[in-house]
Formats: structure tokens, sequence, C-alpha cells
């Protein structure tokens, strides 16, 4: 089987909305009704198989407290791709995904992008419109779904689907000898290398 990766994926979202939770849920099945807040950062590996490959996942996921907003760029620069995290109970939440995205495009980061809207399970309560936020993701050539960290719903397809989408956008990058050159959504983007930083010890929720 062939192997690739690691890939750097990181997740993105204001603070609540279940970013940690749904990261759990994806890497161990599990769910707690009272996950910490992310202090900084914090760091998990996963493998897929994804049609006869193995892919190695980086996942890092951000604190999205305003206090830790300025800590942000660095940890998803040199990302592959990016999971934005929205609740769908919170309008505002929403809104503030294009926040992050025009961070990420601010910082230089030309990354696979997708948008999930947690807590699927609160349907009844629902704030944000699906279409509105299908139509934000067209605008920004993302997916769009939803997902229960709660219930499992849709976590693994939203983290397989945006796994899919880094490996074919790695398949149509031209081969570059050492260097961190890639093509991502058409913009060939050229990075050096940096230092990864390191996950820092603590109690770490979404």
């Amino acid at each position: 089987m062939s192997q690739e990766g690691p890939f750097k994926i990181v997740i993105l979202g204001e603070g609540r909305v279940g970013k940690t939770s749904l990261l759990r849920q994806f890497v161990s099945k599990t769910f707690s009704e009272h996950e910490a807040s992310t202090q900084s950062a914090a760091y998990l590996d996963k493998i897929l198989q994804l049609r006869g490959t193995q892919v190695q996942l980086s996942l890092w996921d951000t604190a999205g407290q305003e206090r830790f907003h300025s800590l942000a760029p660095i940890y998803y620069h040199n990302a592959d791709g990016a999971l934005l995290v929205y609740d769908i109970t919170d309008l505002d939440s929403f809104r503030r995904v294009a926040k992050w995205v025009e961070e990420l495009q601010v910082m230089g980061t030309k990354c696979v992008l997708a948008i999930v809207g947690n807590k699927s399970d609160l349907q009844s309560q629902a704030k944000v419109p699906k279409a509105d936020a299908e139509t934000y993701a067209r605008s920004i050539n993302a997916r769009h779904s939803t997902a229960s960290a709660k219930l499992g719903f849709g976590v693994d397809e939203a983290f397989g689907a945006l796994a899919e989408d880094v490996l074919a956008s790695k398949a149509r990058a031209p081969s570059q000898n050492q260097t961190s050159s890639r093509r991502t959504r058409g913009a060939l983007v050229v990075e050096e290398d940096v230092v990864r930083p390191r996950q820092k010890s603590g109690c770490c929720g979404g």
C-alpha cells in the first residue's frame, strides 16, 4: 500500500463551536460534555486508508478565544488543509468563518478548505440557514457539510473528504526537488522551511 503525508490540517473557528470535540470524535471516537477550552493549540496524528493509499494527517486544534488570536498564524503556517468549524445554533460563529479565511489569505497560506457546521444534533435550534452556508462555501471553493461531534454523525466524512481533497491537490502538483513548493487550487506557493511549533502541554478542548 502506498503512503502519503504527513499533511498538516488545522482546525479553525470561534471558541466553544466544538473543534476539539470534533477532533476527538474523529481520532478516538470519544465525546465529553465538559470539554475544556483549548489553550494555544493541541496536536494529534491520524492515519486514514483512502482508495488504497495510507494517508497520514497531522491535526492541529487551535484556540478560538480572542486572547489567543495572535498566536493562530503560528499554527496554520504551511497548512495543507483547513477545517473551518461553526456552530449551527450560533449565527455569529458562522459569520466569523470569513475572518479565518481572510487570515489564511493574508498569511499567504494557500490550502484546501472545508467548512463544517457542528452540533447537527441540535437542528431544531439551528440559526444558520444551510443554503447560506453552502453558498458561502462555494464562493471560496470549499466543501460544506454538517456534523455532530456528540453523536458522531458526519465527522469521519468531513475529515475524510478534506483529506481526499488535499491528496488530490498534491497529485496535481508538479514535482519540486528540495523545496516545499506546492500547487493548491490553481495557485503555486513556494514556502521556506520553518520549525514546527511544539505542542503545549495541558488540557486542551474546543
